[in-house]
């Protein structure tokens, strides 16, 4: 249930009701019983309620580090006998040349 502030509109006076959304709003001042008028606040912060994220959650033991990207996994290399040798003299013309 939300809290509602309200606001005299002869004297001024300010105050706040904890009321269901479905109330009507209150129409009089208790201190003088002129005409009240409902004042719009921000409210609260966002709370996510129930499994996964919460804003108050710490990383664990290193919670003042910066988490750091998982990195992809490796293939792996090639075994020897399946790269196509290639000879040295082959090598050496094409980078000469």
């Amino acid at each position: 249930m939300p809290t509602y502030e309200y606001e005299c509109k002869m004297c001024g006076h300010t105050f706040d009701v904890f009321q269901s959304m479905s109330d009507a709003p209150l129409k009089t001042c208790p201190e003088c019983g002129k005409e009240l008028r409902r004042l719009i606040n921000g409210g609260s912060g966002i709370i996510f309620k129930g499994s996964g994220f919460y804003v108050t959650d710490k990383s664990g033991k290193n919670a003042s580090e910066p988490t750091k990207p998982k990195q992809a996994v490796d293939k792996p290399v090639a075994s020897e006998s399946s790269v196509p040798s290639v000879a040295k003299s082959d090598t050496a013309e094409k980078v000469a040349g």
